[in-house]
C-alpha cells in the first residue's frame, strides 16, 4: 500500500514555525524585563490569543503559566493534524510522551494533596478541554492507587495496576517512562529507513535518561536493587547485561569511563558539568547540559535527515524548550532569582 506521508510539506511548515520561535538574543532581552513587562512581551511573541483567554481569571506569573501550557497543547495538536500517513504515526510516537507527562502531573498532585483548583491554575488549565479528564482524576482521588485505577483505558493502565500497592510515586513515574519507551520502540521496529531513523533518536534519549538515572541514584545513595529498577531498557549505552553493570556504578568517574568507551558524547564537556554539579551540590548543571546536548543532537539529525520525521520532532522539541524557558523566566524572576542563575539553565 502506498504511504500517503506528506514529509516535504510538513517539514516546510515546521521550518516556518521554527523560524518564528524566539532566538537567543530575544530571550536575553526578555530576561532583562520585570515579570509584569514579560506579560506584554510574551503576548507579542505569539501567545496573545491564549493570554487573552485567561486574562480575566489570572494575572502575572499565573497568567503566563496557563497561557503557555494551553498554547503548547494547541501547537502540538496542529502539527500532528497537518501530518499524514505514516509520518503522522511517527509524530504520534513522539508526542505520546505528553500524555505520560500529564499522568505524572496528576499523580504528583494527588500524592501531595494538591486540589483540582490549584492544578487548573497552572499546568492543566481548565479552559483547554483536553485537560478535563486529568483534572477529574485529581478531583476524584485521594491516593496514588485510586488515581492509577482511575486511568482505565489509558495505554499504561495495566502496567501500573500490576505494580505493588505500596509503590512510591517515583517508582510509578519510572514505570511510566519504561512503558513509554517500550511502546515507542515497538512502534518503530520496522526495517524501513524512516523507522530506523526514529529508533536511533529514541535510543539516544534512553541512554541520556539512564545517565541521569545514574546521577540521581548516586546523589540519593540508593541501594543496588532500587537502582536496577530505575533503568530503561532499549538503549545502546546500557543494554542487556550492561543494565546490571549500570546499577553498580556508584561514582561519577566510573560513569565517565563507561561513556568514554561506549559513546560519542562530548565526555570532556559533560565531565565539566559534573564538577559544576558537585561544587553547587545540585544536579541542575549536569541535567541542563544533557538537555542541551540532546537538543543539539536532534538539530543535527534533523539536518542530516531532512525528509524524515526528525525535522517535525525538532520543531516540537524547540517549541517545548521555548515554553519551558519562558516559564522559567517568569517563575525565576517572580521568586527573586538572579538573571544569571536563570540564564544558566537556558539554552542561550
Amino acid at each position: 500500500m502506498m504511504d500517503s506521508s506528506n514529509v516535504e510539506n510538513a517539514s516546510a511548515r515546521c521550518k516556518a514555525r521554527k523560524a518564528s520561535l524566539l532566538d537567543s538574543t530575544r530571550k536575553r532581552q526578555l530576561l532583562q524585563q520585570t515579570p509584569d513587562q514579560l506579560v506584554t512581551s510574551i503576548a507579542d511573541s505569539g501567545y496573545r490569543e491564549e493570554i487573552d483567554i485567561y486574562s480575566t481569571r489570572f494575572e502575572g506569573a499565573e497568567l503566563i503559566e496557563v497561557a503557555l501550557a494551553h498554547n503548547l497543547s494547541k501547537d502540538v495538536a496542529e502539527v500532528t493534524n497537518f501530518c499524514q500517513g505514516n509520518l503522522r504515526k511517527q509524530v504520534g510516537v513522539y508526542t505520546a510522551r505528553f500524555a505520560y507527562q500529564n499522568a505524572k502531573t496528576v499523580l504528583r498532585a494527588v500524592q501531595n494533596n494538591v486540589d483540582a483548583e490549584t492544578v487548573e491554575k497552572s499546568i492543566l488549565p481548565v479552559e483547554n478541554k483536553l485537560n478535563s479528564k486529568w483534572i477529574e482524576i485529581v478531583r476524584e482521588n485521594d491516593s496514588l492507587r485510586s488515581a492509577v485505577e482511575s486511568m482505565a483505558g489509558m495505554p499504561w493502565h495495566r502496567s501500573l495496576v500490576n505494580m505493588s500497592v505500596d509503590s512510591t510515586l517515583q517508582e510509578i513515574e519510572d514505570q511510566l517512562d519504561r512503558h513509554y519507551y517500550s511502546n515507542a520502540l515497538s512502534a518503530v521496529k520496522n526495517p524501513d529507513p524512516a523507522s530506523k531513523i526514529l529508533s536511533r533518536f529514541l535510543k539516544m534519549e534512553i541512554d541520556q535518561r539512564n545517565i541521569m538515572n545514574v546521577l540521581r541514584a548516586n546523589r540519593e545513595n540508593l541501594p543496588s536493587e532500587s537502582r536496577a529498577n530505575m533503568f530503561l531498557p532499549g538503549g545502546r549505552l546500557f543494554s542487556g547485561n550492561q543494565l546490571r553493570t549500570a546499577s553498580n556504578i556508584t561514582d561519577n568517574d566510573s560513569l565517565i569511563d563507561l561513556i568514554r568507551r561506549n559513546s560519542k558524547m562530548d565526555v570532556n564537556s559533560f565531565e565539566d558539568s559534573l564538577k559544576e554539579s558537585e561544587e553547587a551540590k545540585t544536579l541542575d548543571p549536569s541535567i541542563s547540559w544533557i538537555d542541551h546536548y540532546r537538543h543539539e543532537q536532534l538539530r543535527k539529525l534533523s539536518f542530516l535527515h531532512p525528509l524524515s520525521v526528525l525535522p517535525i520532532i525538532y520543531y516540537i522539541a524547540s517549541k517545548v524548550e521555548e515554553v519551558q524557558e519562558l516559564r522559567m523566566m517568569v517563575r525565576g524572576l517572580s521568586a527573586g532569582l538572579s538573571r544569571e542563575v536563570i540564564e544558566a539553565h537556558m539554552n542561550i
